[in-house]
């Protein structure tokens, strides 16, 4: 395994990384490319900086003690971009799907610790689909374990075309019983961009998102399930605490928007659900289970 990338208490700048994230990768269309065991690490940095209260806004959370659970994702994103712009990692960027995403908070992460962050790559999978791949991502205070997250990528291979099957019959969908509208303005993914440091095309403008086949810019994931938790734990029955809580992207969200989110608990957790506007067709599905 490669010797990991080590910044100390600042993450390398994201500018560079974008500027290399343009940059073409070309493969021949039989190519089976392997994801290299590639790892960076972030030490001593602070859970406090200049984007806490922003991105606190931003997507809905209240002011705690504790940073949001979906923050050290934010304070991570450099290595995610780091890894994944790396001339060994043999992927465009700009073609990755987010699938899923899953994180344990194994206890509230105080305003102002700091953490160790350790990012790698692994668990590579062929599927119908194409190449999926993990981002393994690990937060330690005082050298323990506080925070851990697995975010699922698709890179698409192309499909040959299946002219004896027709369309695929949808399964029913599931209402769960509370319910809230999410409302997105068109603002809100240059919003998220700025305090995330995730600017990809397709969520900042109209324009920029018809780049890349998309009619209107569509909402940051990671922006619609931070948004989803920040309303939850606003409930009467939320626990916060440890949990975990994972989630899988459907269809996009698109700017301007509204969305119904749905939620039933259980005894061990809650279950949720992001609808489009008429409650017919889910943008994410999920579940939070407490530890």
């Amino acid at each position: 395994m490669p010797t990991p990338l080590i910044y100390r208490n600042r993450p390398p700048a994201l500018l560079p990384l974008f500027s290399k994230a343009l940059i073409p990768k070309r493969m021949a269309p039989d190519a089976q490319p392997t994801i290299p065991e590639l790892e960076a690490c972030l030490l001593g940095v602070s859970t406090v900086n200049e984007r806490l209260a922003e991105y606190s806004s931003v997507c809905g959370f209240g002011q705690h003690s504790s940073v949001p659970v979906t923050w050290p994702h934010i304070l991570a994103f450099p290595l995610h971009l780091k890894l994944l712009t790396e001339p060994d990692f043999p992927l465009p960027l700009l073609g990755l799907v987010h699938l899923r995403n899953t994180i344990t908070q194994h206890r509230p992460i105080g305003a102002g610790e700091t953490l160790d962050l350790t990012v790698r790559l692994g668990n590579q999978q062929e599927t119908a689909r194409g190449i999926e791949f993990d981002l393994i991502t690990e937060a330690r205070s005082a050298g323990s374990l506080a925070w851990q997250e697995i975010s699922t990528n698709l890179f698409r291979k192309p499909q040959p075309k299946d002219t004896t099957s027709g369309h695929k019959q949808a399964s029913e969908l599931q209402h769960f019983p509370q319910t809230l509208s999410i409302r997105a303005p068109e603002s809100i993914g240059r919003q998220y961009g700025a305090v995330s440091g995730d600017r990809n095309p397709i969520h900042l403008h109209a324009l920029t998102a018809r780049a890349f086949g998309f009619p209107r810019a569509i909402a940051h994931g990671m922006w619609s399930q931070a948004k989803i938790l920040a309303e939850l734990e606003q409930q009467e029955d939320w626990k916060g605490g440890a949990f975990t809580v994972s989630c899988q992207f459907k269809k996009p969200f698109f700017l301007p928007g509204e969305a119904i989110l749905e939620w039933q608990a259980d005894q061990n957790g809650w279950d949720y659900q992001l609808l489009n506007s008429r409650g017919e067709a889910p943008h994410l599905t999920g579940r939070v289970d407490w530890l």
